[in-house]
């Protein structure tokens, strides 16, 4: 097997180590952030680190990248208290990825990568009209990361929006029927069958292997 220890790490290019660390973790959900500053102005954002973090009560965690520029998606949370976070399915892949551009303040990725933003229930942040799966969140906590100086935003679930189709009768959600996609790295998504649905384990149920 390639062997990378920690000093052949550090001695790659910064694009060649961010593109290797990246792809390390393996797949990730590609989800767009909906934000509006305080008069307004949507934002989106693609990321690939939301954490589900507990379902009582309902709590989400995505990392934030340092604060050492303009960071409108931080600000407008900050500003108003709330975001929306919104599956990314292979129609609006395209779309999707080319919200990480660095665009100016007045320009709403929204309109330049023709994605629909839209307000439900008189929530402030905006959803993706497109996506098939919603989630409305009201910001609970940030915590400061030391080592790297990145931070973990935690939202409270206050909206949840479903397509038809995806509620099971369980409440489980059918991912493959909103077309849910993921990441790889930075820059490669895929899409995602379903393999097998196992019951919960315990261990008078664990088969032997």
């Amino acid at each position: 097997m390639t062997h990378f220890t920690a000093e052949d790490i550090s001695a790659l290019g910064r694009i060649e180590r961010l593109t290797l660390i990246n792809s390390v973790t393996g797949y990730k959900p590609a989800n767009l952030v909906g934000t509006a500053s305080e008069n307004g102005k949507t934002n989106l954002a693609i990321i690939s680190s939301v954490v589900h973090m507990g379902s009582d009560p309902p709590l989400i965690g995505f990392f934030m990248r340092p604060m050492v520029t303009e960071r409108h998606t931080m600000e407008n949370i900050l500003a108003t208290g709330c975001f929306t976070i919104n599956h990314v399915h292979h129609q609006i892949a395209e779309k999707a990825h080319f919200t990480s551009a660095d665009f100016p303040r007045e320009v709403s990725e929204f309109d330049r990568c023709a994605l629909t933003s839209e307000f439900l229930e008189g929530f402030h942040a905006p959803f993706v009209a497109e996506s098939k799966i919603k989630i409305g969140l009201e910001l609970a906590d940030k915590l400061d990361i030391s080592l790297n100086k990145t931070m973990l935003v935690i939202g409270k679930i206050t909206h949840l929006f479903f397509a038809p189709e995806v509620l099971e009768q369980d409440y489980h959600l059918n991912l493959n029927a909103a077309g849910t996609i993921c990441v790889s790295g930075l820059d490669t998504y895929h899409s995602v069958d379903v393999l097998a649905r196992y019951p919960y384990a315990r261990p008078e149920n664990t088969p032997e292997f």
